[in-house]
């Protein structure tokens, strides 16, 4: 967005109240998204996940994000979209890199795919989809997904994986297909708060290896990236890779004024209090953005409560400071 010294992504939180009976509509879900491109956000957000299943809660649902991804790509013009981030194990690899050309078409070169290994054994044995060897599972999908968007051809026959002359045509806008951003959990805040430590350095260097930008969920204080970022950095230099070459994405919670009276899902307020959403008015809300700029992260991606027209006509005018 011209001048702004970070880019800004929203995310939209597409899960089930069960206390209200309530989810976000499609139509809402497109309102939602057309104001946020209108008021300048660069990137919009679609979580990937099936049930919410977490320990002494009702299990509550979600709508499914490449549906979601593949509509607002045909009802927007501008804004960059992206799941975050598709989960490789419940879905073909070569037919996720056939999907990603097709939606990147629809959206004339704006997608981005942000891939990930998954976590939550629930929605896998709920869907009927194995929760083994999950990141041998995400390792096979990279090496059948990443050549076949950047060259257009591939052959792999893995362990649990297999394309064998797989050719991608037609192709989309761009030669060498949609970004690959890859999340990752383990080892951030996100992962402390859900009890997921980190086994060891694999994911991390798939990232070094297959990724043209990372993405690090919610982390509210810029002051904890630099440890994270020594998380990656030393990946890539295992891997040969210039760690500068690689940019930095994550997750940052905001409670605008008025959230607390507005009605909201209360299993993901629960989480994000406990993480420490940020509060503020516009010009500090966009001071912590630009710490987060100086802290070498080239886009945050907001999650918004109230997640209304009025929030997000409320962020707007951190945007507007962002951009003098």
């Amino acid at each position: 967005m011209g001048k702004r010294p970070i880019d800004v992504g929203l995310i939209i939180t597409t899960v089930e109240d069960r206390d209200r009976d309530w989810i976000l509509s499609w139509p809402e879900i497109k309102e939602l998204v057309v104001l946020g491109e209108s008021v300048g956000f660069d990137s919009v957000w679609i979580p990937d996940h099936l049930i919410h299943e977490p320990e002494g809660v009702e299990r509550y649902g979600i709508w499914e994000a490449w549906s979601l991804i593949s509509a607002l790509a045909a009802v927007t013009s501008r804004i960059r979209i992206g799941p975050h981030v598709l989960c490789t194990g419940w879905r073909n690899p070569a037919m996720i890199a056939k999907m990603a050309d097709t939606v990147d078409e629809i959206s004339n070169g704006r997608l981005i795919l942000a891939l990930g290994a998954g976590w939550h054994e629930p929605e896998y044995r709920a869907f009927g989809f194995p929760f083994d060897h999950r990141i041998g599972r995400f390792a096979e999908s990279l090496e059948i997904i990443a050549p076949l968007l950047k060259t257009g051809s591939v052959t792999f026959e893995g362990e649990f994986s297999s394309a064998v002359d797989c050719e991608l045509r037609p192709r989309g806008p761009r030669p060498d297909g949609p970004p690959i951003m890859i999340g990752t959990i383990a080892g951030t805040p996100l992962g402390g708060w859900l009890g997921i430590e980190r086994g060891g350095n694999r994911v991390l260097d798939l990232v070094a290896r297959y990724a043209d930008l990372w993405n690090c969920p919610i982390v509210n204080d810029p002051s904890l990236i630099p440890g994270i970022r020594e998380m990656i950095d030393t990946a890539c230099i295992r891997n040969d890779r210039d760690p500068k070459s690689l940019p930095r994405t994550n997750g940052v919670a905001f409670n605008l004024p008025g959230w607390e009276s507005t009605p909201g899902n209360p299993n993901v307020r629960e989480r994000r209090l406990a993480m420490g959403a940020r509060e503020g008015d516009p010009a500090e809300l966009a001071e912590l953005l630009l710490a987060f700029a100086e802290q070498g992260v080239s886009e945050v991606h907001v999650q918004l409560d109230p997640e209304t027209p009025a929030g997000i006509e409320q962020f707007a005018k951190t945007l507007e400071i962002l951009d003098q």
